[in-house]
């Protein structure tokens, strides 16, 4: 156990330095000039010039990387080009709202796509089978960002149940705030559930066609004790693998609803400073995202562990 441990963390270290690395030459590497869009295009030269070298623009990259590589580690994230702030306090801010709503988005999907994939799995070929696999094909094809705007005009327009946008703030009662969040968690949830609905009823079905389903049936234990009891177990590794991933969508998923939304959280802080060329924000920004989804699969890999031991075996 400790040597397949061992080889997911090395593995996980990998990829991060590698994705540091790619985003950094990425954004870096992009035409124009963060000093000349703060400055204005009717900055005088030498005003320019002074900004390039105050904010480190100047150095060669492989120095300007390793400087913000050792922020990273240390938890030195500069300050922003435009509000003049640490990063890592912005960051931070708008943490408080994106990951609540990626939590309660997964909460959703979770909830409506097990619910649905294995209603669909044991109803196989059946009219409610039919009828909520044609319901995910139709989720699957929805814009979430489309399907937002409808819930604005029937939630908040025509029925007057919920904002239309906005968030108050925790401190004014962690109700209001999950009211605020509602209509946008739906709407990152809806096309996710419906991907995970059907991968979780193909993986039920798979998994009810062994042989080991075949003998608990006829000891005698009946079809939803053998559902819930040996066939779940064994079909969640594939739907653990998309509910990693999706997680990890979600929270990258919250840059168009934050803005449909008009919600102060990360998604709508990484698009301000792409409009701002705000590079320092939009960097560690896109690492942190990029990070979580590196730490999501990992913590995905080690559950594998404890769900099927025989991944141990083969990884050893």
């Amino acid at each position: 156990m400790s040597v397949f441990v061992l080889r997911r963390v090395l593995t996980l270290l990998a990829t991060l330095v590698g994705a540091s690395a790619i985003i950094f030459l990425v954004l870096d590497a992009l035409p124009g000039n963060a000093a000349q869009m703060l400055m204005g295009a009717d900055a005088s030269a030498d005003a320019v010039r002074a900004l390039t070298v105050k904010l480190g623009l100047d150095q060669p990259l492989a120095v300007r990387y390793l400087q913000w590589v050792k922020g990273l580690l240390i938890g030195d994230l500069g300050n922003s080009y435009v509000y003049g702030t640490p990063v890592g306090s912005l960051i931070a801010e708008r943490l408080v709202l994106t990951i609540p709503l990626a939590i309660m988005s997964m909460l959703i999907t979770v909830t409506l796509a097990l619910s649905a994939g294995i209603y669909t799995a044991a109803n196989h070929n059946k009219l409610g089978d039919v009828g909520v696999m044609s319901l995910t094909q139709i989720g699957i094809a929805l814009p979430n960002f489309w399907f937002a705007i409808l819930l604005v005009l029937l939630f908040s327009v025509r029925l007057q149940w919920l904002s239309a946008g906005g968030f108050p703030g925790w401190e004014d009662g962690i109700w209001l705030g999950i009211k605020s969040l509602l209509l946008p968690a739906v709407s990152l949830a809806v096309v996710q559930a419906a991907i995970l609905a059907r991968v979780t009823r193909s993986a039920v079905l798979e998994v009810l066609r062994e042989d080991f389903v075949r003998t608990a049936r006829a000891k005698g234990l009946g079809k939803r004790e053998v559902l819930w009891s040996h066939v779940l177990r064994n079909a969640m590794i594939p739907v653990m693998t998309v509910m990693g991933l999706q997680f990890a969508n979600l929270l990258a998923g919250t840059i168009v609803i934050e803005n449909v939304f008009y919600l102060p959280g990360l998604g709508r802080l990484i698009f301000q400073s792409i409009a701002n060329r705000d590079l320092i924000v939009v960097r560690n920004c896109v690492m942190l995202l990029a990070a979580m989804v590196v730490i999501v699969n990992f913590v995905v890999d080690v559950l594998y562990a404890f769900i099927d031991p025989r991944i141990k075996v083969h990884d050893l």
